[in-house]
């Protein structure tokens, strides 16, 4: 374990979520003297069995614990104090469709803001932000030009579910703030594509919920969706290079392996290389018309058919070239995924 970067201390927002608690456990790897945020003080013991499997032994357990809520003040002063680095991942995230569309924006937007204001009162240095891909490129048509991070999703723009929305919407007041009151607080963002990559617990992603209708047979016909894929893991790591390298502040990165998948050939995958674990695996594709026909009846499917025919052609060489980012490939993040999904038998 390093012991260089004993003494500083960084709060992860959110460190029972899937990429939260893999911020957490490789921050205590590196040395750091680490906080974290429970909405539910009651999933603690749960955070520490995940850094186990993470390879975080007790005696390196050099972690506290704070409940604070994005939408309260309580506690979030005690949680920031002496800390150097904040890392925001907290936020609202479901594949349902909210009645009100505010139960998601204003959590997310008035809970950003909220940790930022915090975090410059307290003197922090900087905050990493984890956004989203759906802040950068869901308005983009170009096929032809690859998307970057100087690309913005038009939060306008019908299409979006209210997460997607949020996701926009609490990264540009993100910007705005710092920009109009930020005072000394730096900020980067992180915008991840579809985040696969091993889970650490019980609790599934959205992605894992995608991947268990797959596995468990339930998704009859595979949709013809293109995702941009990236590893959990490599999302943690590029959260720590931006946390401290000089030149990230006033930066996003785009976070992906680079190239896409079809949800068909994740399917495909899964079957060649899972065994008796994918049995029930379909390789039937799904025609783009049944899709948009079940989007007039179903909520889920409202939600994927917009993404029919868009490639999402995005860059990962910012990420790559300035903070020497070095993630692992599609393939590897979706079977590492299948993979701890079968050990916690969250499949059946």
């Amino acid at each position: 374990m390093n012991t260089h970067n004993k003494g500083i201390s960084v709060l992860v927002t959110g460190g029972s979520g899937f990429v939260g608690v893999h911020c957490l456990a490789q921050l205590l790897h590196q040395g750091y003297t680490v906080k974290t945020t429970l909405r539910n003080m009651d999933r603690k013991q749960e955070v520490l069995d995940m850094l186990k499997v993470a390879g975080i032994t007790p005696h390196h357990h050099n972690i506290s614990f704070y409940q604070c809520d994005l939408m309260d003040d309580r506690n979030w002063r005690e949680a920031t104090q002496g800390c150097t680095y904040v890392l925001h991942v907290a936020s609202p995230i479901s594949l349902a469709v909210p009645k009100d569309e505010d139960e998601t924006i204003r959590p997310a937007v008035e809970g950003t803001l909220r940790v930022l204001r915090i975090a410059r009162d307290a003197g922090v240095k900087r905050v990493v932000l984890t956004s989203s891909f759906a802040a950068v490129g869901y308005s983009h048509r170009d096929v032809n030009t690859p998307i970057t991070e100087s690309c913005w999703t038009d939060p306008k723009d019908k299409h979006l579910s209210a997460y997607l929305r949020s996701k926009v919407l609490a990264e540009r007041a993100a910007w705005d703030f710092i920009k109009q009151e930020g005072g000394d607080l730096e900020l980067a963002a992180i915008n991840p594509m579809a985040i696969f990559g091993p889970t650490l617990g019980r609790d599934m992603s959205s992605a894992f919920i995608l991947l268990k209708r797959i596995l468990d047979g339930s998704l009859k016909a595979i949709p013809k969706i293109t995702l941009g894929i990236v590893d959990v893991r490599d999302v943690a790591d590029l959260h720590l290079r931006a946390m401290v390298h000089p030149d990230a502040n006033g930066q996003r990165f785009l976070a992906l392996a680079g190239g896409t998948m079809t949800l068909p050939e994740v399917a495909d995958l899964l079957k060649r290389q899972l065994g008796n674990a994918a049995q029930n695996v379909s390789t039937r594709t799904m025609p783009d018309w049944v899709v948009r026909v079940a989007a007039w009846f179903s909520a889920g499917a409202r939600n994927i058919a917009p993404q029919l025919g868009q490639r999402k052609n995005a860059s990962n060489e910012k990420a790559r070239t300035l903070l020497q980012w070095k993630p692992r490939n599609n393939q590897e993040a979706v079977l590492a995924a299948a993979e701890s999904m079968v050990a916690f038998d969250l499949i059946a």
